[in-house]
């Protein structure tokens, strides 16, 4: 079993900075791919990054490729998701999940999932 807790959320201009954190419980962290999505309102939610348990190996969704950028620190239990040149299309909630297993873009292959934070991008 692993409790995700999402955090770091706010508002922000347009161009500006957030670094969200997803602190992790549970000892099967470090073995874990994880993923971050998102989801606007009155839209279906989606990928936005993945990261190997390691580190080594990540994914990222077209949308924000470039400006967004996945680590973690598994001594932490915990994932991060700096996201730098916010554009007004990033509003949304933003979700960690944990990869069970399929593909990394889709929300059926992940099933702990946190409780979400708001990421608010005025324009």
């Amino acid at each position: 079993q692993v409790q995700l807790v999402e955090s770091g959320g706010g508002l922000v201009q347009a161009g500006g900075s957030l670094r969200l954190s997803c602190a992790a419980s549970g000892r099967t962290f470090s073995s874990v791919t994880m993923g971050w999505f998102r989801q606007a309102p009155g839209k279906e939610r989606e990928f936005v990054a993945s990261i190997s348990w390691s580190g080594s190996m990540t994914f990222y969704a077209d949308s924000v490729k470039g400006r967004f950028t996945i680590s973690r620190d598994n001594a932490k239990n915990t994932v991060y998701l700096q996201m730098n040149s916010l554009k007004p299309e990033d509003t949304a909630v933003y979700y960690c999940a944990v990869h069970r297993g399929g593909s990394y873009y889709y929300v059926r292959s992940y099933d702990y999932w946190g409780q979400g934070t708001q990421v608010t991008v005025s324009s």
